[in-house]
């Protein structure tokens, strides 16, 4: 069993800047990429970020890119989002996510394990 554990969020104005935790636990004994998704009011979850398990290759939309970064710290079992430039329109529950498949279990699939998510607020 793998656990994902989120920290990091909260209220933030509009151009401010946020940096979200992802710490992974339990049976992690195999390479796993990394993901962060979101879920607004009223929408549905959507991908934001990835990262492969070497770091080396990153993905993001494009509504976030140039304001997020991804990165992670294996040696901490651990990766993170930063966010900056914050928008209201960000406003969301961020979620983390792993899986052993970089493209087909995070950019373009369903990750297997996920986190419980953390409350992300921007205000304008």
């Amino acid at each position: 069993q793998v656990q994902l554990v989120e920290s990091g969020g909260g209220l933030v104005q509009a151009g401010g800047s946020l940096r979200l935790s992802c710490v992974v636990s339990g049976r992690t004994d195999f390479r796993y990429a990394m993901g962060w998704f979101r879920q607004g009011p009223g929408q549905e979850r959507e991908f934001v970020a990835a990262i492969t398990w070497t770091g080396a290759t990153t993905s993001s939309i494009d509504s976030v890119r140039g304001r997020f970064t991804i990165s992670r710290d294996n040696a901490k079992n651990t990766g993170y989002l930063q966010m900056n430039s914050l928008k209201p329109e960000d406003t969301a529950v961020y979620y983390c996510a792993a899986d052993r498949n970089y493209r087909s279990g995070i950019v373009n699939g369903t990750p297997a394990f996920w986190g419980q998510g953390t409350q992300v607020t921007v205000s304008s």
